[in-house]
């Protein structure tokens, strides 16, 4: 059956804000405290997903998760009502406020692992949450992602929603910010990539300054999850040196699609030795593998982690053209849009480069692939997903006036510490589970 790629944007949250949480992420902890415009964060996110889906690409939405997470502040100890129990966390431990009150699950390249039916021993498509156990804020989030995902994946004959991973370091899980997955075609057998910063049990190098969150434990127990043959893996690490530069995922470094790799020439351990095993494997397959490499002296780790180069989707139209999607931010930096320019002049995969502006998002640190997490489906998965959460004229107007009628416009950290924020995120959250057709999804409904 005819497969396509299809990928589900998070909307941004009533919440979003600048708290600083994410050590390793450079952006994150650049814009710690400044203020926020929640209102505009949704809007520039959701006309992405307008303006991808009038070009022709498959295109979804994921809601935003229950914040602030009244229960994670109970967990730590705060009780009383709702009011009370965020009066007190502002009072005695505001950290945790923040982090109860985090937006991060906008960025759904971390939501989950996505393992397409022609990959699967089972035929089906599988998704694994990511435990995101590196950081409070997202740990919390898997169980929420995981009842979403359930909402709009509810075929069981068709999808496989497997349970977090165990939330230990020795198996930390960052999803699909460290995987991709290459084939000629979405819908024939591909070769599934996994990234890793470090091995919790073997040897090896690490990173010294910041952290590395996904490891290889976890990416061969998703794999194993997964079903997927050894023939049809590879396990790569990225380079120690560029997560202590700020490359906390690999998709801050590299993106992938179908047989093209779109890399710096610093992303990975034993960089030719990766790029001569995906070769092998998909040449098995009959298939083709590009890789192309952006030399540091053209663009250097520093300019990728500022302009985010690669935290950009790889897209194939439906004639087999790819397109480039990138943030403002490409434009803006000289040598990214010097490269990004010569891109024409060259012979490579990539046809069209498209700009977006996503600056709300970029300064906690996601560009346009923290955004989307991608889904292969064939026709008939195609037509078991929840079909209220496919991007259309209609549901971008009733999105756009709800995010009019339920967001603010500014909220700075102090702000988390209103009551009434909690009152609003939780009235917007109920309307958009109508509008989206998902049922009584979070806490508050039940």
């Amino acid at each position: 059956m005819l497969a396509t790629e299809a990928n589900f944007d998070g909307l941004v949250g009533p919440t979003h804000n600048y708290a600083g949480l994410s050590f390793g992420n450079v952006a994150s902890r650049n814009n710690e405290k400044s203020v926020a415009n929640p209102k505009a964060a949704a809007k520039q996110g959701l006309r992405k997903m307008k303006r991808l889906a009038d070009l022709g690409f498959r295109q979804g939405v994921l809601p935003p998760l229950e914040r602030p997470s009244i229960r994670l502040l109970r967990a730590v100890g705060f009780s009383g009502d709702d009011a009370s129990v965020i009066a007190r966390a502002a009072r005695e431990a505001p950290e945790l406020l923040a982090a109860a009150s985090s937006a991060s699950a906008m960025w759904t390249a971390n939501a989950a692992t996505v393992s397409p039916s022609a990959d699967t021993e089972d035929g089906r498509v599988h998704f694994t949450p990511a435990n995101l156990a590196a950081k409070l804020h997202r740990a919390i989030e898997h169980g929420e992602t995981r009842r979403s995902l359930g909402a709009i994946f509810a075929d069981e004959a068709r999808f496989r929603i497997h349970h977090a991973l165990p939330g230990t370091p020795a198996l930390g899980d960052e999803g699909a910010a460290n995987h991709t997955r290459f084939a000629r075609e979405y819908g024939e057998k591909g070769v599934e990539f996994f990234v890793y910063g470090r091995s919790e049990y073997g040897q090896g190098s690490q990173p010294q300054r910041y952290p590395a969150r996904q490891t290889l434990e976890a990416s061969r127990a998703v794999a194993r999850l997964h079903g997927l043959s050894a023939d049809a893996t590879v396990f790569a690490q990225q380079s120690p040196d560029v997560i202590d530069a700020g490359v906390f995922h690999n998709d801050v470094i590299a993106v992938g699609n179908r047989t093209t790799l779109f890399c710096h020439e610093r992303a990975f351990v034993d960089q030719h030795k990766v790029y001569d095993e995906l070769r092998e494997k998909l040449g098995a397959q009959g298939t083709p593998f590009h890789a192309l490499e952006v030399p540091d002296s053209e663009v250097s780790v520093e300019d990728a982690v500022s302009s985010y180069l690669f935290n950009s989707q790889l897209l194939s139209r439906e004639d087999g053209r790819q397109v480039l999607v990138v943030p403002q931010e490409c434009r803006e930096n000289a040598r990214v849009a010097a490269y990004l320019d010569s891109l024409g002049g060259r012979k490579t995969p990539i046809d069209e480069v498209l700009v977006f502006d996503l600056r709300e998002s970029m300064k906690n640190g996601g560009g346009p692939a923290c955004l989307r997490l991608r889904v292969v489906l064939n026709d008939a998965e195609r037509a078991a997903v929840n079909p209220r959460v496919w991007m259309n004229d209609a549901l971008f107007t009733q999105l756009d006036a709800w995010i009019d009628r339920h967001y603010r416009d500014r909220l700075a950290p102090a702000d988390l510490a209103d009551p009434k924020l909690l009152a609003e995120s939780r009235g917007a959250l109920d309307e958009l589970t109508t509008i989206l057709g998902l049922g009584a999804v979070y806490d508050f409904q039940r």
